[in-house]
C-alpha cells in the first residue's frame, strides 16, 4: 500500500510507494492489452515484483464508446512481494466514459484518475449513459482527477507522419504508455526497441508510435502541472539470484507439461479445441515442436481427447485442454480413459457460468464437476494450480501422476492464473528427478496380461503391434471367436 508523507506544513506530498494497483481502461480498440502488457514489462525490468490481470469483455467487438465494450488492464507492483493484482486500483487511466463509469466505483477513495477528455463528447457520454459529463459536474470529487485531452496531444505528436486521424489515434495508448512510464520513473528504451522490431516492415508506424511514447514521457516531464501529477519511485523487490522472466498461468501449463514429458522421455501429443480461456495452451504448445510436441487443432471436443487417448494407446503421453463447456462434452471419453487406465492430462481452464458460460470472466466453477461428475467407478486425481508459477510445477506432477499409475489426470486452473501474469524464477531441470516411462517389451511368464498389476498397482503400458502383447480372443454371444486387432 501506498503510505503518505505529510510535510512540516501540513501539505501532502507524493507518497512513499511500497505497491500500487494501475488499471488501464479503454474501448477494446484501444490497445489496453498491449499497454498493460508493455507497462508489465517496465515493471519487470524495473526489478518489481508484480501480478496483473487482464480484463476483456466477452462480447465479439461490441459497438464502439458502449459499457459492453471496455477492455481494461490491471497491475499491482511493488518493491515487496505481490500475491495479488489487488482489490482497488491507485491510479484509473480512463480512455473514454464508458472505462470511467465501469471502472471508477473500484477505485481508492482519493486514488488518481487520468482522463482522455477529447473523448468526452455528447456521444460518447450518451453511449455510457452518461447525463452530464461527470469530468465538470462534481460527481468525482472523492478521488484526485486529471483531465487530458490525450487525443489531440496524440494528434500533435505523430503529426509529421502524415497519418490519418483513424491511425493517428492508434497511438493513444503509446501517449498513455509513455506518461505511465514517466509517472513511475521507468525506462523507455526497452519499449522503443519493442516499438522498432513490432513494426520492422512498417518504420513509419514505428517512429510515429515512438513519438507518442516520447511525447507522453515529456508531456510528464514538462508540464509541471500543480495537483496529482507526481513521480512516484517504487524500488526493486528483494529476489534471490537467478535468471526470471514474466510467466502467464497459460505459459506455465505450457512448459510444465513439456518439461514433465521430457522427464517422463514421452513425445506429447495435444489435442484441443479453441475455447476461452484455455486456447492459450495450444498456442505457445504450436510453437515448441522442436521438443517433440504434435499439436492438433480437433473439429470439436470430442475428437480432441479421443485423439490425445488415442496417442497414449500409441505410447505418446496425450493432452487436451478445454474449459467449463468444453469439459462436460469430454465427460464422456474421460470415463473412457479411466476404463482403459491410459495416462492423460486433461487441463481444464475453468471460466465463469454453466452451459456456454461466461467466456472472459473468471471462475473456479468446475471443482465439483471434476471430482465427482462422471459415472460411477470412474475416479481420476484432480489437482489445482494457485498461479502461474505453480501451475509449472503442477503440470510436471499431473504428466507424473499419469504416466506412473496409468490415470487421467485433471489439472484446474482458471481464466485469472491463465492469462494473469507474475516474475518467475525459470528452475534448473536437471534437480528435477526423472521418471522414464517403461514400457513392456518382453512377454511376460504366464502370457500377457492387459490389467495385470505391478507394485504401484499399475497395468503394463504396452504399444500397439507388439508381439505376443495382444489380449486374448474372445466369444460374443453367439459364440463367434473374434480375434483382437493388432498391427
Amino acid at each position: 500500500m501506498a503510505t503518505a508523507v505529510v510535510d512540516e506544513a501540513g501539505k501532502r506530498q507524493s507518497p512513499l510507494s511500497d505497491a500500487v494497483v494501475v488499471r488501464f481502461a479503454g474501448d477494446s480498440g484501444d490497445g489496453m492489452q498491449l499497454t498493460g502488457g508493455q507497462f508489465t514489462l517496465s515493471s519487470a525490468l524495473a526489478g518489481n515484483d508484480f501480478a496483473t490481470f487482464p480484463d476483456f469483455p466477452a462480447e465479439i467487438r461490441a459497438p464502439q464508446g458502449t459499457l459492453f465494450g471496455v477492455s481494461a488492464f490491471q497491475i499491482n507492483f511493488g518493491s515487496s512481494a505481490i500475491d495479488t493484482a489487488g482489490d482497488a486500483p491507485d491510479v484509473l487511466v480512463a480512455m473514454n466514459p464508458a472505462a470511467l463509469k465501469t471502472n471508477v466505483p473500484s477505485l481508492k477513495q482519493g486514488g488518481l484518475i487520468i482522463a482522455d477528455e477529447g473523448e468526452f463528447n455528447d456521444r460518447n457520454l450518451a453511449k455510457a449513459k452518461y447525463g452530464a459529463n461527470p469530468l465538470d459536474d462534481g460527481s468525482l470529487a472523492k478521488w484526485q482527477l486529471l483531465k487530458l485531452n490525450i487525443s489531440q496531444l496524440t494528434m500533435d505528436a505523430v503529426k509529421p507522419f502524415g497519418l490519418g486521424n483513424k491511425e493517428a489515434l492508434r497511438c493513444k495508448n503509446m501517449w498513455t504508455l509513455g506518461l505511465a512510464l514517466w509517472m513511475f520513473d521507468r525506462d523507455r528504451a526497452p519499449l522503443v526497441d519493442w516499438l522498432n522490431a513490432k513494426f520492422a516492415k512498417a518504420p513509419d508506424l514505428a517512429a510515429a508510435n515512438i513519438a507518442a511514447l516520447n511525447a507522453g514521457h515529456a508531456y510528464g516531464e514538462t508540464a509541471e502541472l500543480a495537483g496529482p501529477l507526481k513521480q512516484h519511485h517504487v524500488d526493486p523487490a528483494p529476489a534471490a539470484p537467478g535468471l526470471y522472466r514474466t510467466l502467464t498461468g497459460a505459459e506455465g501449463i505450457a512448459l510444465g507439461l513439456v518439461a514433465g514429458a521430457q522427464l517422463a522421455k514421452l513425445p506429447m501429443f495435444f489435442g484441443g479445441y479453441p475455447i476461452t480461456p484455455a486456447s492459450a495452451i495450444l498456442h505457445h504448445l504450436s510453437r515448441l515442436k522442436e521438443y517433440d510436441v504434435t499439436t492438433f487443432q480437433a473439429e470439436d471436443e470430442i475428437a480432441a481427447i479421443c485423439s490425445a487417448i488415442g496417442a497414449s494407446y500409441g505410447g505418446s503421453l496425450g493432452v487436451t485442454s478445454s474449459s467449463g463447456p468444453g469439459i462436460a462434452l469430454k465427460g464422456e471419453a474421460m470415463g473412457l480413459a479411466i476404463m482403459t487406465e491410459l495416462p492423460l492430462v486433461i487441463v481444464n481452464s475453468q471460466r465463469g457460468g454453466p452451459s456456454t458460460g461466461l467466456p472472459t470472466k473468471t471462475e473456479q466453477s468446475d471443482l465439483y464437476q471434476a471430482v465427482y461428475g462422471r459415472n460411477g467407478d470412474a475416479p481420476m486425481p484432480v489437482i489445482s494450480a494457485r498461479s502461474p508459477g505453480d501451475a509449472f510445477e503442477c503440470a510436471i506432477e499431473a504428466v507424473r501422476i499419469a504416466v506412473q499409475y496409468m490415470t487421467p489426470v485433471i489439472l484446474l486452473t482458471d481464466g485469472y492464473i491463465a492469462n494473469a501474469a507474475e516474475p518467475w524464477a525459470v528452475p534448473d531441470l536437471t534437480t528435477y528427478e526423472a521418471f522414464p516411462v517403461k514400457f513392456l517389451t518382453e512377454v511376460p511368464e504366464g502370457g500377457f496380461k492387459p490389467y495385470g498389476r505391478d507394485e504401484n498397482l499399475k497395468r503394463p503400458w504396452v504399444k500397439p503391434g507388439h508381439a505376443g502383447a495382444a489380449p486374448p480372443d474372445r466369444r460374443d454371444r453367439e459364440g463367434t471367436r473374434h480375434r483382437p486387432y493388432q498391427l
